[in-house]
């Protein structure tokens, strides 16, 4: 049987997959079981930061599977509380706590929002607002808190204790927050949601509205974070200080990773026996993850990340199907002329993997790409949509 084959027969189909099984990659390119060379401008969704199979990520990887590749979170880990350091140290945020993914960092956010507002205030402050259009992940409480009507089918009951308000409608979210809310929950580029970037002046109000009430600031940087926006988080980009912030698919360069950081006031908020994983802060996970912050913080990389965005922006732009672009450092959202899904699937049978949010085509390439991958990813979307364009 062939890949596909056995897929179909022993998988759920929880996924509309290409026709395409990836074999190996190095950097931006990928390679299928046939030999078929792809350009990758979707990077697994933005988690592979430093493409395929970086040879320090690698050396990192192995080294430490070498070592020990796991322990019990009831023994202390160097590689756990090494990055822990790093990310508090470069964010001034106060502690970590480790999980497996975004929708487990999202859910440990959750409960220490929850938790901190219990404790000061007693029970029954618990309701935590979000944006409509938002995406927080695919577990039943972070399908709840999911702006987004689609996904609130099926899996009934669903947790209680959120509410939505429309994003840079601010008159919207003083009319969504009572007397019972603990937190604000949203991303200030909605990934999922179509690339939608938050507007400055309305998220700064939120944090100012927020801190008079004690309403606590969750910012999820599950798809943002780590360098996509041309800073280690994309919330630098507004001036706002977050209490709490979600991290996970880039800073893995590729392993199962999920953090949820807090700052100063919630550093004491969970102890021990309110929350714990099984394979959070896994010491070869952790391995990888130092060695991707390490590299995105050297100086000069960031500023790369926005200059080769700003250059892929301008080259989208050029191209006669291409009506606008979403974009901030290299998270970018293409509006196109045409349906989108059917635009992708013409640039993967075309060697170019890309992605797509709601109607638009989406592009999280690996933050080490080039200009002239750039150029060849460009080429081979142009001649995609001039192709999709034919009757």
């Amino acid at each position: 049987m062939t890949t596909k084959e056995k897929d179909l027969q022993y998988i759920m189909h929880t996924y509309g997959r290409y026709d395409v099984a990836l074999q190996r990659g190095k950097g931006v390119i990928a390679y299928d079981e046939d030999g078929k060379r792809y350009i990758d401008v979707s990077s697994g969704i933005g988690v592979n930061s430093l493409g395929y199979c970086d040879e320090g990520w690698v050396k990192a990887v192995s080294e430490q599977a070498a070592t020990i590749q796991h322990m019990s979170n009831y023994f202390y880990s160097k590689q756990a509380s090494d990055l822990a350091e790093k990310l508090c140290t470069l964010t001034g945020l106060s502690k970590a706590c480790f999980g497996n993914s975004g929708a487990e960092a999202n859910e440990c956010a959750i409960k220490v929002a929850r938790k901190y507002s219990f404790d000061k205030y007693g029970k029954g402050r618990s309701q935590i607002v979000t944006l409509k259009n938002s995406f927080h992940g695919r577990t039943v409480t972070t399908l709840s808190a999911t702006g987004q009507d689609v996904f609130h089918n099926y899996f009934f009951p669903f947790t209680e204790g959120f509410a939505f308000a429309e994003a840079n409608d601010f008159e919207a979210l003083k009319n969504a927050v009572t007397d019972n809310t603990c937190a604000m929950m949203f991303e200030v580029i909605q990934g999922e949601g179509g690339v939608n970037i938050l507007d400055k002046d309305y998220v700064r109000e939120l944090e100012r509205f927020c801190r008079e009430r004690d309403i606590l600031l969750i910012v999820d940087e599950v798809q943002t974070g780590i360098g996509r926006t041309g800073k280690l988080f994309a919330y630098e980009h507004y001036g706002i200080k977050p209490d709490l912030v979600t991290v996970a698919k880039g800073i893995g360069g590729g392993l199962p990773i999920g953090l949820c950081l807090c700052a100063d006031k919630l550093k004491d908020v969970m102890s021990p026996s309110t929350h714990g994983t099984t394979f959070g802060a896994n010491p070869v996970v952790c391995a990888g993850a130092n060695y991707v912050l390490d590299t995105i913080t050297q100086p000069g990389f960031l500023d790369a990340v926005e200059e080769k965005g700003a250059y892929l922006e301008e080259k989208l732009l050029e191209l006669p199907k291409v009506k606008g672009v979403r974009r901030m450092g290299l998270m970018v959202g293409i509006e196109i002329d045409g349906d989108a899904h059917e635009a992708a699937a013409k640039c993967i049978a075309n060697g170019l993997l890309i992605i797509t949010a709601k109607d638009l085509l989406r592009m999280l390439p690996p933050l080490i790409i080039t200009k002239a991958e750039i150029d060849e990813a460009i080429s081979m979307l142009r001649a995609s949509l001039k192709i999709h364009s034919c009757p």
